[in-house]
């Protein structure tokens, strides 16, 4: 007999969705701008340190660990002297990258807008 289970349904409102741990982690600044980054192209760590500025070797290596491990990025190490290593998006990966790309773009469209609303409140505040 065949029983299959219905699919789970999932709700980040809920505290104890698995999706809300990932979600909060898909949030993440350094996240956005990585898989944003690896979206069109494969880098190697130190050419992705260069392109996103700030960001410190210790927190790109965590960064990119974690989407190793959620299986949005493939981690491929090559038998050289010294060890190349690269980094591409997976299928998951790249599909989240799209939804970055629209992200970014409604940032950069609206950037203008958002401060000078925020100094019209600034403003009242004071």
């Amino acid at each position: 007999m065949n029983q299959d289970k219905a699919p789970l349904a999932y709700s980040i409102y809920s505290k104890d969705c698995p999706a809300r741990a990932f979600f909060d982690r898909l949030a993440d600044h350094w996240t956005l701008l990585i898989l944003g980054l690896l979206r069109n192209k494969v880098f190697r760590f130190n050419q992705i340190k260069r392109e996103i500025e700030g960001i410190s070797q210790k927190v790109l290596s965590q960064k990119l660990k974690q989407l190793e491990r959620d299986g949005l990025v493939i981690r491929t190490a090559f038998a050289t002297v010294p060890v190349t290593v690269e980094y591409r998006l997976t299928d998951l990966g790249h599909d989240f990258a799209q939804t970055i790309e629209q992200f970014a773009v409604w940032a950069e469209k609206n950037v203008g807008q958002v401060e000078r609303a925020q100094k019209t409140y600034d403003e009242a505040a004071s």
